[in-house]
């Protein structure tokens, strides 16, 4: 017999690496918040050590070199006077978050494990991600801004090379451009929301990844192969809970055939998100294209428990008094520009400076009268 196609023994099988998988996914956080741990108590010592007094400022310059000559004998590689730097400014950074009189990495009962583990991951130590997530993330001046990337790069799971090209490609600026001015402190203390159709857009849509070229001539069919081409990169900088479901979706009615250019779905919201690319700049015709696209899906594709269909054109440029009189206030259709190359981030951040500068005086001057 055949065991491995026998159901009752798949069914063992599947059950026997589900532990193995939940074992291994335990001892990697495990491992990941002891190193956080750790190199946040080394960070702490080294500051209480710098600010010991004057007595101590003879030798404070020389202190890491022989910290680190020390500890690299001791332990072997891994404790240049770099990583110490880092531990030190991994202390200072998340000092004013983390609770106080929190017992030290010394003080625990290194014999009871469930213990220490508890108390890492309790309040006293709130650290989501892996040392080296947080070797990007501690360099992230704007603590909101830092905040939000903790959590995404948590919640999504994203490894540290994903998590560099999100900051890289200014995620946080974007969305929070793309949100109304009283959802941004949201944005920072909860990560990226998911609730509603207009929590899925970026705007601009950052491409860079297709490796296209801003002044080259391209075509639609162009852009769509790119995409499909790096889909999963594409998927996530589209964002939370999208899966790919066709490309060139033909459908017929009344004997006229039309296509769609993408369409996904997204498990989250729970419901068709289909996008039309525009390499020129939008059109009202193009919307009007879109409204019938999504009443079409509303209509004969979407299930009764689905919610709306979502319809995303995503074009070089649009003009936005153009896609606000030509759509009803209720659609679920959204126009995104999409840039092939980073954006200047010093530009983005300081328009989110202006822009929530704005919303503070408004609101200030409305509490006042």
């Amino acid at each position: 017999m055949d065991m491995m196609n026998h159901p009752q023994a798949t069914d063992f099988f599947e059950s026997v690496a589900q532990i193995i998988e939940q074992a291994r996914r335990f001892v990697g956080r495990t491992a990941d918040l002891t190193m956080c741990v750790a190199y946040f108590e080394v960070g702490r010592k080294i500051v209480e050590e710098e600010q010991g007094g004057k007595a101590r400022a003879q030798y404070g310059s020389k202190l890491l070199e022989g910290l680190s000559a020390f500890l690299t004998d001791r332990f072997g590689r891994g404790f240049s006077v770099g990583t110490l730097k880092n531990a030190r400014q991994f202390y200072r950074v998340y000092t004013p978050i983390i609770e106080k009189g929190q017992p030290m990495i010394s003080d625990f009962d290194w014999s009871n494990l469930p213990a220490i583990r508890q108390s890492m991951i309790s309040e006293s130590y709130p650290f989501k991600v892996s040392w080296t997530h947080y070797l990007i993330l501690m360099r992230i001046q704007n603590e909101q801004e830092r905040h939000f990337y903790e959590i995404e790069a948590a919640s999504q799971q994203w490894s540290v090379k994903q998590l560099q090209r999100q900051y890289g490609s200014s995620l946080y600026e974007r969305l929070a451009l793309s949100r109304d001015k009283d959802e941004v402190l949201r944005l920072a203390s909860e990560g990226q929301p998911m609730e509603r159709p207009r929590d899925l857009l970026k705007d601009p849509l950052v491409l860079e990844f297709l490796s296209m070229e801003e002044s080259a001539s391209y075509s639609e069919s162009d852009l769509e192969s790119a995409i499909i081409g790096k889909l999963s990169q594409f998927l996530l900088e589209l964002g939370k809970g999208f899966l790919f479901e066709a490309r060139q979706k033909r459908f017929t009615f009344d004997e006229d055939h039309f296509i769609v250019d993408l369409v996904f779905y997204n498990r989250l919201l729970q419901c068709y998100v289909i996008i039309d690319l525009k390499t020129e700049k939008l059109k009202h015709q193009d919307l009007g294209q879109m409204m019938m696209y999504v009443n079409y899906f509303d209509r004969h594709v979407k299930a009764e428990h689905e919610k709306p269909t979502v319809g995303i054109l995503l074009c070089r440029e649009k003009n936005d008094s153009v896609v606000e009189l030509t759509l009803p206030e209720d659609a679920n259709i959204y126009a995104s520009e999409y840039s092939l190359y980073l954006p200047d981030k010093t530009l983005l951040q300081s328009k989110l400076a202006e822009w929530v500068e704005e919303f503070e005086e408004a609101h200030g001057a409305a509490r006042d009268s």
